[in-house]
């Protein structure tokens, strides 16, 4: 792994400064229970962050990052109630630290020297609050997204262009062998992600492993206007992807969930005269084993050949912790359907680590921080891995943030974007603003539209 440095403290104009910095908090009730790696979620709290910048020529502005605190994902070991107030907590200590932060250069510069001391802080914090487990890394990461988010959208908002504009040489002094090594002497991030999104981009439509597949499935119907089941979401969004959440631990369940949706989608997709779609699987660690995923594969193939080959890719099926679990290789699954890394994905030694066991792909998340996106998605093309781009039930300036990613990551094969399932009342400030992204048609969403400064969200007034 390419050793950290400093950020840089001999200023030029294009360098910046943290000047302010300041956060709040948001909360929303899911419409109906979210279900997936044996969890169930009814509601998310969301951090803003707000942080003004200088930049070395005297330019200021403000920029705004937004991320769902999900602690059920991110800190599993911890009570509800306690993995939630750690992370609310350690928002208001990465708010001192950032704002104490006096070094300057580019986001990805700063991202560089912030970490290790979030990190840190993630640690004491642990302690001080006596948690029944330590917060993890991937924790820390999902609470330090909208605070490196506001940073990145304030650089892009301080030269009026889009942050992925200033992924080159002439905003970068530094090159991408500092964080990913020699391979990449002499490369920057332009090399590997274009400053213009694709116009449209594939959605992937989540079905939850409690969530109603057809009418006999509902036992009480949700009458806010929008579908109950996935049935009735196939024709009303035209859907084209799904992602099939699955609980590992039960293979004859597993089994009949996937082969089960195979057949009312099929069946959905006749009544549309649609030929062409795909599935994603994801397990969130739930399999105990490679051997069970490679006896589930090969009984959804005997059972539905066409539904196997409409899947596109397996997403993290064991545990995450991949130093302690190394018997699970990833080599012969590999090798019928891309295998990816979600929540294994912390930094580029974990991305190597996951290469050497037989992994095939990565998902990049947008709740994970824009600087390690958009360096793992450097170091995935280099090593021609698969990637997607999924998110944490990410409404509003939270989603336009993973779009904003998922349109310019070079072979994405889509994009997940459940919010408008499970928590639509978070989008109504922002969908009026964004037609066509937060309101899916024929499958797609409209990405071309995000080009504006920085990340592309300006909070609604109010």
């Amino acid at each position: 792994m390419a050793p950290r440095a400093p950020a840089v403290r001999a200023s030029r104009s294009t360098d910046l400064r943290i000047v302010d910095v300041d956060h709040q908090f948001e909360e929303f009730r899911y419409r109906a229970p979210y279900k997936f790696g044996g969890r169930s979620v009814d509601r998310v709290t969301i951090l803003n962050v707000n942080c003004r910048v200088r930049t070395g020529d005297g330019r200021q502005a403000w920029g705004f990052g937004s991320m769902t605190l999900g602690n059920a994902w991110a800190f599993p070991a911890a009570p509800e109630d306690a993995g939630l107030g750690a992370m609310m907590a350690l928002a208001g200590e990465l708010v001192t630290l950032t704002g104490e932060c006096d070094d300057t250069g580019h986001p990805i510069d700063l991202f560089r020297v912030l970490e290790p001391a979030y990190l840190r802080a993630a640690a004491a914090l642990s302690r001080t609050r006596a948690l029944p487990a330590p917060i993890p890394k991937l924790c820390t990461l999902v609470v330090a997204s909208a605070f490196d988010a506001a940073i990145h959208d304030a650089y892009g908002k301080a030269f009026g262009v889009s942050c992925y504009e200033t992924y080159r040489p002439s905003f970068m002094r530094r090159d991408l062998a500092v964080d990913l090594g020699s391979e990449f002497k002499g490369e920057f991030l332009d090399r590997y992600v274009p400053s213009a999104p694709r116009p449209r981009m594939p959605v992937f439509h989540s079905v939850g492993a409690s969530d109603p597949l057809e009418d006999a499935d509902v036992f009480t119907r949700i009458d806010d206007g929008l579908p109950n089941t996935l049935e009735e979401w196939i024709p009303r969004d035209g859907l084209i992807r799904f992602k099939i959440k699955l609980n590992g631990g039960d293979l004859a369940a597993d089994f009949d969930r996937v082969v089960r949706i195979d057949r009312i989608v099929t069946r959905a997709q006749a009544a549309r005269r649609v030929a062409d779609w795909k599935y994603s699987l994801d397990f969130n660690e739930g399999c105990p084993n490679v051997a069970y995923l490679l006896e589930f594969l090969h009984r959804v193939r005997e059972a539905t050949p066409s539904g196997f080959d409409r899947i596109l890719y397996i997403e993290q099926p064991t545990a995450r912790d991949l130093q302690k679990d190394r018997a699970n290789v990833m080599h012969e699954a590999a090798r019928l359907r891309p295998v990816v890394i979600d929540e294994s994905l912390t930094d580029l030694e974990t991305l190597l680590l996951a290469r050497e066991m037989g992994y095939t792909g990565v998902a990049l998340k947008a709740c994970k921080g824009q600087s390690q996106a958009m360096l793992m998605a450097a170091a995935a093309q280099k090593f021609g891995m698969f990637l997607c781009v999924q998110d944490l039930t990410c409404p509003g300036a939270s989603l336009i943030h993973s779009a904003g990613i998922a349109a310019r990551v070079p072979g994405n094969a889509g994009i997940e974007a459940n919010a408008r399932q499970f928590v639509p009342s978070a989008n109504r400030a922002w969908d009026a603003r964004f037609p066509g992204l937060f309101t899916i048609d024929g499958g797609m969403m409209n990405t071309g539209q995000l080009t504006g400064p920085g990340l592309g969200a300006v909070p609604p007034r109010g």
